[in-house]
């Protein structure tokens, strides 16, 4: 029996909509490299923030994320974004880049900088010997990998959404970035055309990701 292709899924939402516990429960089921482009922007604000920058000094920041030396580290079933050979730690989930991520994020030299990097990650799954890559993000569906294999947008309520980041003991202001993350002018956060869209305000992690479990396999055992 021939083995099944190298798949492409794609998980969008706003935060804590779910993304990043179906993403990594998802890549276990299936042997995927779970990719976190949350992660990345926010490593990349936590560097640029040690460097004293401020998302309104676009020339600084646009003159910093085009030097900045970008690798990627394998850590089980994950990929960790390397910023000159280094894994950023804990900082990146602190109050000040929850504050300033999605300004940074916003700016089109820095999702410029990064698009080559994440769709690359598509290689680094395949060097690896994964079955497949999912990604998670807010324009993944969209912008990085339109053409999928898979398309998912997560929603849940932003009562349940805040609930949830408060449980994580972060702190988030989930109506603020969802309004900066929607509105920004390159690669806004929206519903890709052609996806599937799961509300996850009253399902448990492992009835979303057997959802999405279901579509995958459903299609493979077609084709």
């Amino acid at each position: 029996m021939p083995e099944r292709p190298f798949i492409i899924v794609a998980i969008d939402g706003g935060a804590a909509s779910g993304k990043s516990s179906t993403s990594r429960t998802l890549s276990e089921r299936l042997h995927l490299l779970h990719v976190d482009t949350g992660s990345f922007y926010r490593a990349i604000t936590a560097e640029l923030l040690r460097r004293g920058l401020s998302p309104a000094d676009l020339p600084a920041v646009q003159a910093a994320v085009a030097t900045l030396p970008f690798g990627t580290r394998v850590e089980g079933r994950s990929a960790r974004m390397e910023i000159g050979g280094r894994v950023a730690g804990d900082e990146i989930r602190s109050r000040e880049v929850n504050e300033h991520v999605s300004h940074f994020a916003a700016i089109p030299a820095v999702r410029t900088a990064l698009l080559a990097y994440q769709r690359g990650q598509a290689a680094v799954a395949r060097q690896h010997q994964f079955k497949g890559l999912v990604m998670e993000g807010r324009d993944i569906g969209s912008v990085i990998f339109p053409d999928a294999d898979f398309r998912f947008f997560l929603q849940a309520d932003p009562v349940e959404r805040a609930r949830r980041r408060a449980s994580e003991g972060q702190h988030d202001s989930i109506s603020e970035r969802d309004r900066l993350d929607s509105s920004r002018k390159t690669s806004p956060l929206t519903i890709p055309a052609g996806a599937t869209a799961i509300d996850s305000t009253h399902l448990t992690l492992e009835q979303v990701v057997d959802r999405l479990v279901a579509q995958i396999e459903g299609r493979a055992s077609r084709v």
